[in-house]
């Protein structure tokens, strides 16, 4: 997890930076949408936009999914006992042929089994963001200070309980096994991108939008380093399979039953922020796709009180709270981290096709550094460590198995990306940016990649029926 945390956190760096070009050069709200649509034209922008309800929208249902478990935890603790088959979904139940299964209500032979607080706690958050941007900042700073406040107790008590015995082996599934946990881990670190769509809300956008996603990232891979080495030290890994609270279920563990309880009240608080600040980011990208015709101009409607996207705001919360009811985590999260993968792949190529701008203007520029000699060098070296798989990936192409053929793909991408580094010395963050990103897409589940391409059908269907024909763009041919 510590590799994989590294890992991610050096490829979401080199994405941050061209973040924070983007922000800087473009402070407009809308976040990758915008940047796309500047860069690359209106329907690469509609398919990013599309692409980040998944990241935002039915990403917030994972981290819904999982509040629900941690207030379930302190209702427990009260003395609370909700039916279980109001706390859970229905193929987690069923998998589980537990209590949540045998006491669940029957209705026309199906199992009405519902998570009533992922939903309730959904609703509230939407509230709270159409109310204004102002009350959910206050209230979103808040509840991140106590997130890191309760994380360094976490790492301050829990480092006098670590079992050095636990941490052998390291890697027990090799390399290969870290990089199964790309969908869960990246999921961690979509937050600095939501930072991009609140630029037009920030008082000085070109200064605050770098520094606020570089430090978030900064900070964010420190405590997600120290805190996976604190409890995976205190708890063997094997046990955290089917742990959906694992904070509170170390100190449980060790009989630190007072511990657990006050982090699980926490982590409810924290989980809040998250759902929070994605409740946030999405309606204000579809207020910039209205803005363009590509969505009906309700969506981009701001309520003259609150002075939010109103009904983008409803609608966003329509789209998660009522899923997060029945849906399982483990799908969502594939899918949100693919979306946000896309996402990051196209802003890292857009920043290679913006103009050069005067270095005497006060903007955030990204630090050019000619790739032609190291991404040749990079591309050489992957290919003599995974000569093997490479050579097994074009060997076994013709029978359609679905990994090799994402690595195969993935290989053409990355010969052409390097050869077009070396004929026009692109600058070299952004290229390793889109590498690196590509490569932890093809590591995400094919299963999830069916689903994507789904969504992403429908996501052109309604394109081609609604917004082709009512952008503005086409107004302007017309």
């Amino acid at each position: 997890m510590i590799f994989l945390f590294v890992l991610t956190a050096i490829t979401c760096g080199f994405t941050a930076l061209c973040y924070a070009e983007f922000a800087s050069r473009v402070p407009v709200a809308g976040s990758a949408y915008t940047y796309s649509y500047v860069t690359f034209g209106e329907m690469a922008a509609w398919i990013i936009g599309w692409a980040l309800i998944l990241e935002y929208s039915i990403g917030n249902i994972v981290v819904a999914i999982s509040w629900s478990s941690y207030f379930n935890n302190v209702l427990e603790g009260m003395g609370i006992h909700l039916p279980a088959w109001l706390t859970t979904d229905y193929n987690t139940a069923k998998a589980a042929a537990g209590d949540a299964w045998n006491s669940a209500p029957i209705i026309g032979g199906w199992h009405v089994i519902l998570n009533i607080p992922a939903f309730i706690i959904v609703v509230l958050v939407t509230i709270l963001a159409y109310v204004g941007i102002h009350e959910s900042k206050k209230s979103a700073n808040f509840m991140v200070g106590l997130k890191i406040v309760i994380l360094l107790i976490v790492i301050a008590i829990g480092m006098f309980h670590i079992n050095t015995e636990n941490w052998q082996p390291f890697m027990p599934k090799g390399f290969d096994g870290v990089l199964m946990g790309v969908s869960a881990v990246f999921f961690a670190y979509i937050g600095f991108d939501a930072i991009s769509t609140t630029a037009e809300e920030s008082a000085n956008p070109q200064r605050d939008m770098p520094r606020a996603m570089i430090y978030s990232l900064i900070i964010c891979t420190i405590i997600y380093v120290i805190v996976t080495l604190v409890i995976t030290g205190m708890v063997h890994y094997s046990e955290f399979e089917h742990v959906s609270d694992p904070l509170a279920y170390v100190f449980d563990k060790l009989n630190m039953r007072t511990v657990g309880y006050v982090i699980s009240i926490s982590a409810v608080i924290a989980a809040t922020s998250v759902i929070l600040v994605f409740q946030i980011g999405q309606p204000r990208i579809w207020m910039s796709m209205s803005r363009d015709g590509l969505l009906p101009k309700k969506f981009a409607k701001v309520h003259p009180k609150y002075h939010t996207p109103a009904f983008s705001t409803i609608i966003t919360g329509v789209i998660v709270a009522i899923p997060s009811l029945f849906v399982e985590s483990g799908i969502v999260t594939d899918l949100t981290s693919i979306g946000t993968l896309f996402a990051f792949v196209l802003v890292c190529g857009g920043v290679l096709l913006l103009p050069k701008v005067d270095k005497s203007e006060k903007k955030f520029n990204l630090p050019y550094i000619n790739g032609l000699f190291v991404v040749p060098v990079l591309f050489a070296a992957f290919t003599w460590f995974f000569r093997d798989r490479i050579a097994e990936s074009f060997a076994g192409i013709a029978a359609l198995d679905h990994d090799r053929v994402l690595f195969v793909i993935f290989y053409i991408l990355a010969c052409g990306i390097t050869l077009a580094t070396m004929l026009k010395k692109l600058s070299l963050i952004p290229v390793l940016g889109m590498l690196c990103c590509l490569y932890l897409m093809i590591e995400i589940p094919v299963r999830s990649w069916v689903v994507f391409f789904g969504w992403m059908a429908v996501g052109l269907a309604i394109y081609f029926l609604y917004g082709y024909w009512k952008s503005k763009l086409a107004v302007k041919k017309a």
